[in-house]
């Protein structure tokens, strides 16, 4: 047995003994083993006696041999007892000690989990990394996306929907672009594919000028600004579209559902099978009124949209649409409020 040794936790609490290392495990022989060994040492003592002293006993081989096994083969096997008896009792006292290690640790390791000092699995804290970093890329975007827009002038703002301007006053952050002015003509499908996409980064010019001409088309900007509210709502419960890998549909599959079309040939376009994605959104669809008229506003506009945009658009435009990452939310969530069936 090693010496005795302690577990204190991080957070200054009392310390946590470990009985399996405090040398106690020496479990001594039970009274019946003591007992009959000392019986057995008494026979010994007194066959012995007997043996010399009685002129009956012949001192030939055998019966020395004999005299000696009967004197002390009940001593042997007392002593065995007597060595098998401390050996059980030892092994006792040592199982009781490590119950009580045991429980020691479990006390343990729930007082650290309480004070949060347990150190995770390195694959769980690696993705948690990954989420936190993710975070604060998204939040880093958005604060320098609603910089650039602010930058922008604001002539002629597209009225928001009530849901909208209810999301937009909440503290999570918006991707703040606003119109600045209403254009005539029509929007050229590239510029609608990439401000659905919304820029990538700070330095995507290419991008910003689009979602700039984009916002001045009236239909586009209300499309545009409804995805904003839900891409917004959902990133506060950690769902980014970036992080979702939907099935591909063929671009006949969108067409017939951008003419009418529902049931199980256009189900495919649910393409989502995030389940972790899909639960949240479900859970807040029942229980967050506000995003739920955020999406069904939003489901609204990218329908009309759709419809508009498949008129002229290639097959080629319309698969690079619905890579965008308003086309996976419009996905996720149609998925989620059976918008496909």
């Amino acid at each position: 047995m090693s010496d005795q040794a302690e577990e204190t936790t991080e957070s200054g609490s009392k310390p946590v003994y470990l009985g399996m290392f405090t040398g106690s495990g020496t479990g001594a022989p039970s009274s019946v083993a003591l007992t009959g060994l000392g019986l057995a040492l008494i026979w010994a003592l007194g066959f012995g006696v007997w043996a010399l002293m009685s002129g009956d006993v012949s001192a030939s081989p055998v019966n020395v041999g004999l005299v000696v096994l009967v004197c002390f083969l009940p001593v042997c096997l007392a002593g065995f007892g007597y060595y098998i008896s401390g050996s059980l009792g030892q092994m006792r006292t040592q199982a009781e000690e490590l119950d009580l290690a045991v429980k020691s640790l479990r006390q343990a390791l729930v007082v650290q989990k309480q004070s949060g000092v347990i150190e995770r699995a390195s694959g769980a804290e690696q993705k948690l990394n990954e989420i936190a970093s993710t975070l604060r890329k998204t939040e880093a975007k958005l604060a320098l996306f609603a910089s650039a827009a602010q930058a922008a002038p604001v002539a002629a703002p597209v009225e928001k929907s009530a849901s909208s301007e209810q999301v937009t006053s909440s503290p999570q952050a918006t991707l703040g672009f606003e119109p600045d002015g209403v254009q005539t003509g029509a929007l050229p499908n590239s510029d609608l594919i990439r401000a659905l996409n919304f820029p990538d980064d700070p330095d995507d010019k290419v991008g910003f000028e689009a979602l700039r001409r984009a916002l001045r088309d009236r239909g586009a900007s209300e499309v545009i600004q409804a995805a904003q509210d839900v891409l917004t709502l959902l990133s506060q419960d950690g769902i980014y579209m970036d992080d979702l890998t939907p099935d591909r549909a063929r671009p006949e599959i969108w067409r017939r559902f951008a003419q009418g079309e529902r049931g199980k040939t256009v189900a495919i376009l649910g393409g989502i099978r995030d389940r972790s994605a899909l639960a949240l959104t479900a859970g807040r669809m029942r229980q967050d009124t506000i995003f739920r008229d955020s999406v069904h506003h939003f489901l609204r506009r990218f329908d009309r949209a759709l419809v508009d945009f498949e008129k002229t658009a290639s097959d080629l435009e319309i698969v690079s649409l619905t890579d965008t990452r308003s086309a996976r939310a419009f996905m996720l969530l149609g998925r989620v409020t059976g918008t496909f069936s």
